[in-house]
């Protein structure tokens, strides 16, 4: 039998030899087939993505962190990393989270509270000040509500917008998850004892009174809140905006998974599970209908992939870059104003790291940062939402936006099965389009994640991706745009 089929795979190699051969000598690759077609409506007027949708969140001690303790000599490197996030706009930093409630403002006479962690002193407002000067940023800056002290928060208040000005702040934002309030403790006295701030019974309409008494002895700037991530709270938000007319902004928080025990483990198909991204969306779609009503817009005001820190392993891997892309979408389809991606240094779900040796700065940066260069570069200033037939169907996740330049930009987005897409542009005819890859060795790599062929590399000294650029482009066979989007990866398109 061996000797019958020799000739015939022999004959058969030489066939597929002279294809290839013919191939190469046409130039032309040889034909996909396409497993998905997608179109992309054109016409459609679709939804506007707001100016600084896109912006970040940290605490107050983590801004020092990042931008350095010296006002006239802040970090370049960070800049560049938030001002590539922010192209065209002004980016919107919320500075705040669980520090809120445990930062003050020194009162003369008064001594430091036992709760009081964190100072604003004249070295962190100088930094913030520098900070949003030099990225022309918009802050959310977080006033102690916990601690239920019109005093204490009027003063903070007052050396926050005495330091900044009003033009730089955005809103302030009054207290900090107050749904943990009574059942976790704020703090410890010297003697070890736990103290909650809220007794049993601690609940968002005693929230909203509270917040409208302490509101009434600050500045008039604007205000923003509730800042809860619980379901529980956030179905409140209607009755407390209609407590508080100053909130200008009103905003939650959100974690599609958590992980705040050490026997609990999130895995990265979770993270890849529509319920993370679309799913995530769609909770918080009717939030957003409910402060539009009331005139304000919704921001999620801290956003990440895991909560409690996130899980080794997944927060910090490539799997975190696809899980970003596709949230950011698919919070702007739901109606969500803006986003802050949250960072607490030396934990998984950091952006990036900073180190200073020499007076120089350099960052690591991790690769959920990638998700968002590639959503910043898929919807730039004044980009608008399109429709895209077939893209909602999993695994393949697909989102395309039109820019005020009258460029298309479609996001493929293939986190598991391995595939060729083709995708047609309904409206006018586009001749050829430009292809950026968003790429990694695997979905658990921390490092070799490039964009277009770039990247940060271990760490980078500038803050701007490196690299030789990779962005062919590729014309139309049959009316469509034809390309393979490996498992694991997604792509860029731009007409």
């Amino acid at each position: 039998m061996m000797r019958k089929l020799a000739p015939i795979s022999l004959g058969v190699l030489l066939v597929v030899a002279i294809a290839v051969v013919l191939l190469k000598r046409s130039g032309k690759p040889p034909p996909l087939h396409v497993s998905r077609f997608l179109t992309v409506r054109t016409a459609a007027r679709g939804q506007a993505i707001p100016a600084g949708f896109l912006g970040l969140s940290m605490e107050y001690p983590t801004l020092e962190g990042y931008a350095g303790t010296d006002p006239r000599a802040l970090d370049p490197v960070f800049v560049q990393l938030v001002r590539n996030l922010s192209p065209g706009q002004r980016p919107v930093l919320r500075i705040g989270g669980v520090s809120t409630d445990h930062a003050w403002s020194p009162i003369p006479g008064v001594p430091a509270p036992p709760w009081a962690r964190y100072t604003l002193d004249p070295t962190l407002l100088g930094v913030t000040r520098a900070v949003a000067a030099a990225l022309g940023a918009k802050l959310i800056l977080g006033v102690n509500l916990e601690a239920d002290s019109a005093r204490i928060a009027a003063g903070e208040a007052t050396a926050l917008l005495g330091s900044l000005g009003r033009s730089s702040i955005y809103a302030l934002e009054l207290g900090n998850e107050p749904e943990l309030w009574a059942g976790f403790p704020w703090y410890r006295t010297p003697a070890g004892i736990r103290v909650r701030g809220r007794a049993h019974g601690w609940s968002p309409a005693l929230y909203a009174q509270q917040f409208a008494a302490v509101a009434g002895a600050l500045p008039g700037v604007p205000l923003a809140g509730p800042a809860a991530g619980s379901v529980k709270w956030s179905t409140q938000i209607g009755p407390f905006l209609a407590a508080n007319p100053r909130v200008a902004v009103a905003t939650l928080h959100a974690y599609p998974l958590k992980r705040c025990r050490a026997t609990t483990h999130v895995s990265s198909a979770q993270l890849l599970d529509e319920s993370s991204s679309t799913g995530l969306a769609a909770l918080l779609a009717p939030y957003a209908r409910t402060a539009r009503a009331a005139g304000v817009p919704l921001r999620i005001g801290e956003l990440n992939s895991i909560s409690c820190g996130g899980e080794p392993g997944v927060s910090d891997s490539f799997a975190s870059a696809l899980w970003s892309l596709d949230t950011l979408f698919s919070l702007s389809r739901a109606g969500i104003a803006g986003v802050n991606v949250h960072s607490t240094p030396q934990i998984p779900n950091q952006l990036f790291a900073f180190t200073q040796a020499g007076g120089r700065w350099s960052a690591r940066v991790y690769p959920i940062y990638y998700g968002l260069l590639a959503f910043a570069r898929a919807a730039p200033p004044g980009a608008r939402l399109i429709p895209v037939a077939g893209g909602t169907r999993r695994p393949l996740r697909a989102w395309a936006t039109r820019g005020p330049d009258g460029r298309i930009r479609v996001v493929l987005i293939n986190p598991r099965a391995a595939g060729a897409v083709a995708v047609g542009i309904r409206g006018p005819r586009a001749r050829s389009a430009r292809l950026e890859r968003l790429t990694a060795p695997g979905l658990a790599a921390g490092d070799g994640i490039t964009l277009g062929g770039q990247g940060f590399g271990t760490a980078t000294a500038t803050g701007l991706p490196a690299g030789a650029r990779r962005d062919p482009v590729i014309e139309p066979e049959a009316g469509a745009f034809r390309l393979r989007v490996p498992a694991g990866s997604a792509a860029l398109l731009t007409f």
